[in-house]
């Protein structure tokens, strides 16, 4: 039998990537870079950060304008952290995003980075924020992908592709964990999570433009300064050979249909064509 799948209750406890504060930040300046082409400025509005654990990313929500800024996870330690530094900017809940204690369309602008592999069940979460944003309101999404080459949280080659009590065999084989406990989708499976939203792919737009999204820590160095290079002049029907593969996109969504707000990019964003 395999090792049942629970929550993740005290993730910053074992994960200190949780608590490296100044990725933590740079991470937060490509979100809010990427929100504000989509939207405009966040001022005076309400916006959560799903998912926030110790508080970084949240802080920098706030700091960049939001009216209210809100903190929710089931990281009881992280939550403590956030608390005690952030406190009184930003207030923390914690909260079980199956069950978002709030009501319905009160939220303006949401951020899920990279969480849905760390949850039990991703699309109820999906279908909870749905609820909670407005009718006018936009979410952020940082997606891994599956087909990933590179998995993230192990650095293990082809990991995320194999089923579970393979990856289970590999991440014990190789010192790296007990158990994988992730979870990751294809680009197909996260479309699907996603149908009841409009969706824009700012993968390309971010990858081709980090500067303009302050996203250089995808690719750092001489490295990024090529697949820059690479990236503003590859035609777009070339770019989309490569969707299935592309470790993790990057995606704006909407209840109703909306485009975005920003300025022309070298590779614009695109619509996530629904499942």
């Amino acid at each position: 039998m395999g090792k049942q799948r629970v929550a993740q209750l005290e993730y910053s406890e074992f994960q200190s990537a949780m608590l490296d504060e100044e990725k933590r930040r740079r991470k937060a300046a490509k979100i809010i870079a990427v929100l504000e082409h989509f939207q405009g400025p966040l001022a005076g509005l309400t916006v959560g950060d799903v998912g926030c654990s110790a508080g970084f990313i949240a802080d920098e929500l706030a700091k960049a304008g939001a009216g209210h800024t809100l903190g929710i996870d089931i990281d009881v330690p992280g939550l403590r952290k956030a608390a005690d530094r952030f406190g009184e900017r930003v207030a923390f809940v914690c909260g079980d995003g199956t069950a978002l204690p709030f009501p319905d369309g009160s939220i303006d602008v949401l951020v899920f980075n990279h969480i849905y592999e760390h949850v039990v069940d991703p699309d109820s979460v999906v279908a909870e924020m749905h609820r909670v944003l407005s009718d006018d309101g936009v979410l952020y999404l940082g997606l891994g992908n599956r087909l990933g080459v590179m998995e993230p949280h192990y650095k293990l080659p082809f990991l995320s592709y194999l089923p579970p009590a393979l990856a289970d065999r590999y991440v014990r084989a190789t010192g790296r964990a007990d158990h994988y406990y992730e979870r990751f989708r294809t680009r197909r499976g996260l479309r699907k999570m996603l149908r009841a939203f409009h969706v824009w792919d700012y993968t390309f737009p971010v990858l081709a433009t980090p500067t303009r999204f302050a996203g250089g820590e995808l690719f750092p160095g001489l490295p990024g300064r090529v697949v820059k290079a690479v990236l503003s002049r590859t035609p777009r029907e070339v770019l989309r050979l490569l969707l299935p593969v592309v470790p993790t996109y990057l995606w704006v969504a909407t209840k109703t249909p909306r485009p975005p707000a920003g300025a022309a990019l070298p590779q614009p964003p695109e619509r996530v064509r629904p499942l």
